[in-house]
């Protein structure tokens, strides 16, 4: 309802602008042009796939204050006269505050296009030899400029009060305007020796080259996608090599979580593969199947190991892609067995298990609340038809229903996947039913419990919709008594809490089918289309403590040694071959 009256706001200022302009009616106009400049401060807020479209109709912020500037002109023609020296003074100021505006953008363009093609950009590694620039505030770096659009409301509101006023206030934004462009110089001018490729390569190099680093972990990938990278830092930070991460896509380093190792980002793949400063590493650990692995895989010196970002029963955990690799590093003999069985040309002497060292973390006591606490953690769904798992569009509104209006209550925490309608935006529009639904009996959970806000039990907690990188999987786990899941990844970290699991068949196959194809559900609950299975799983009793650790060992491994111990002798192992 907001976003509807702040875009009729917007869309009937104009006409009321135009009619007051010409009628000439100055108090009418100005409440109009009040009107308009806050419908606008208000749509990006409010309505920004409105303001989109309109941009798309050729309507756009730039098109829209020059529409009511020229109404301001207009009034001061009507008012004062066409034939009046103010009228054309007015005119000339205006078309200079956007010139002003116009090399402002110019400056700001300049200085992020400076920073964004330098040819290497580094984390945790001492580059103050670039003398690299701080970006000034983000209203005066803004290339967009909206703030100085703004200023056109010195001269617009002043046109009410004549064409003197009027001509003040556009000379006022004037001054202002080229008093922004100019601030921006010095920074411009601090940029000038990023430019010069060569040295850039240099110091970089000779910064990583002095950190000597042994082992790589290897990323290039959306940011929605950062997730797979992210879980493996805490790993390698406590290896007894020196990690280093080695990154494709500008500005991913901003979406890793806060690390010790250093970082560094080589977007052309000719500066990566002749980067002599990481010729000190002997191996590379590769979270995902993507194309630009090639630059990395064509440098003989460095063994390739692929780590994937997830162990589960999903095609991508024996892709045909992994035999491109010297190693295959998965978690138990589960992995092993899918290649085994998969037949796609991995050799099993190239395959290694090594635990899942980040899983350390997940307690196997549930949050000892008196609320039971259920986790819904559906997956993507998928890159094709045949990689497709998501019980999101088919049974998500209805498995978030039943837990909502569960008696006794149930606290609920929905954690999508990041990468959910990234090929189905059916999928979108089922998460934010779900976001909804959580956030309407939220609401009224909340009002229930304490209507006046006069108390707030110190055991209240609320339901959770998770779409950010905090709090972690893992931090969910620790928090559920329960867990709902699809075929992914998920499933086999849960197991390392023991606790109960239910994984939907969004396949429709036979029980028995479903668990000699997907054997990390044998110690789980069977979720069909119905959800037949939901309330048992949710009030039965647990049958299956037993069944999930031994599985456990299965997928993730033995107990003893610990993980961390088992992945730090597997980069032990290659350092000795080689």
């Amino acid at each position: 309802m907001r976003r509807l009256i702040v875009i009729a706001a917007l869309l009937a200022s104009y006409p009321v602008l135009l009619a007051a302009a010409l009628w000439p009616a100055p108090l009418v106009f100005g409440a109009a042009a009040l009107v308009s400049y806050a419908a606008e401060y208000a749509a990006p807020r409010l309505a920004r796939r409105p303001l989109e479209l309109l941009g798309q109709a050729h309507l756009g912020v730039t098109v829209r204050f020059a529409a009511r500037e020229t109404a301001a002109l207009l009034l001061v023609a009507r008012a004062a006269g066409p034939d009046s020296a103010w009228f054309v003074a007015l005119a000339v100021s205006m078309f200079g505050v956007h010139g002003m505006r116009a090399l402002h953008t110019g400056l700001a363009l300049r200085l992020r296009q400076t920073l964004a093609r330098m040819p290497v950009t580094t984390r945790n590694l001492d580059v103050s030899a670039l003398r690299i620039p701080k970006l000034p505030p983000g209203w005066l770096g803004d290339p967009r400029g909206l703030r100085f659009l703004y200023l056109d409301a010195l001269p617009v509101l002043g046109a009410v009060w004549g064409a003197v006023t009027a001509c003040c206030g556009a000379a006022l934004a004037l001054a202002l305007g080229a008093a922004g462009a100019l601030a921006l110089l010095p920074y411009v001018r601090r940029t000038r020796p990023l430019t010069d490729r060569v040295r850039v390569l240099e110091v970089v190099g000779a910064q990583v080259a002095a950190y000597r680093p042994e082992v790589i972990l290897y990323f290039s990938g959306a940011t929605a996608a950062a997730y797979q990278a992210r879980m493996w830092l805490p790993v390698l930070e406590r290896i007894d090599r020196r990690a280093i991460v080695v990154l494709r896509e500008r500005g991913m380093a901003r979406h890793l979580e806060p690390s010790s190792l250093p970082m560094v980002c080589i977007p052309s793949s000719a500066d990566l593969m002749s980067f002599r400063a990481l010729s000190s590493a002997k191996l590379c650990l590769y979270v995902s199947n993507v194309g630009r692995n090639v630059h990395m895989l064509r440098i003989p010196t460095l063994r390739s190991a692929f780590l994937n970002h997830g162990d589960s029963d999903k095609e991508a955990s024996f892709n045909p892609f992994s035999r491109v690799y010297d190693e295959v590093w998965v978690a138990g003999p589960a992995g092993r067995d899918r290649y085994r069985k998969a037949k796609v040309g991995v050799r099993d002497e190239c395959v290694h298990e090594v635990g899942r060292p980040q899983l350390q973390g997940i307690s196997t006591q549930g949050p000892g609340l008196p609320y039971r606490t259920v986790l819904y953690a559906p997956t993507w769904e998928g890159w094709n038809d045949d990689l497709f798992h998501t019980s999101l569009m088919m049974m998500g509104p209805r498995i978030v229903r039943a837990l909502l209006e569960h008696d006794p209550p149930l606290r609920v925490i929905y954690k999508p996947h990041p990468l959910t309608g990234h090929r189905d935006k059916a999928a979108l529009r089922a998460h934010r039913r779900i976001a909804a639904m959580i956030e309407k009996a939220e609401l009224a959970k909340s009002k229930a419990r304490h209507p006046s806000r006069a108390e707030a039990p110190a055991t209240y907690v609320r339901h959770l919709v998770v779409t950010g990188p905090e709090p972690h999987l893992y931090d969910c786990f620790n928090q559920c008594d329960l867990l709902i899941s699809d075929i992914s990844s998920v499933v086999a970290d849960f197991l390392a809490s023991e606790k109960p699991y239910a994984v939907t068949n969004v396949a429709g196959l036979p029980e028995h089918a479903f668990h000699e194809r997907y054997p990390s559900t044998e110690a789980g609950v069977l979720l069909g289309e119905d959800l037949a299975g939901l309330a048992e799983f949710l009030d039965g009793e647990d049958t299956l403590a037993r069944a999930r650790v031994k599985l456990r060992s299965y997928l993730l491994g033995p107990e003893y040694p610990d993980a961390l111990t088992r992945f730090n002798a597997a980069v032990e192992r290659v350092f000795a071959e080689s």
